[in-house]
């Protein structure tokens, strides 16, 4: 299989659909120990610490480049020198393919 970052993300469609728990629990682990699943397994974030808060918007315009270039949006809770970032699918109720490919590529931009 390609590496998670190397691939572009679905189109919204009827071929996109939520993950299946043995699916979801393969993939987070490729994202381990950064993402955290959440309990419901309908989710997957992580909280980003910066110096400031410019370096904390700079940041933030890297992860709005990559939903741009991927059409997959993420929710952002910004403060002054953090960012958390969450994942979900919202047309399909949990976490697609999407999520993962989107959080990978904010691991590659940041070398993580």
């Amino acid at each position: 299989m390609t590496d998670l970052h190397m691939q572009q993300c679905g189109s919204p469609s009827a071929d996109l659909v939520a993950l299946e728990q043995d699916e979801t629990a393969k993939l987070s682990k490729q994202l381990e120990p950064l993402w955290q699943l959440d309990s419901d397994k309908q989710t997957i974030a992580h909280s980003y610490s910066f110096k400031n808060y410019y370096q904390t918007m700079a940041f933030v315009n890297v992860i709005a480049q990559i939903a741009h270039q991927q059409d997959h949006h993420p929710d952002l809770l910004v403060t002054y020198n953090s960012c958390t970032v969450t994942y979900s699918t919202h047309s399909v109720g949990g976490l697609s393919i999407n999520d993962f490919i989107c959080a990978a590529k904010i691991n590659a931009a940041l070398s993580l």
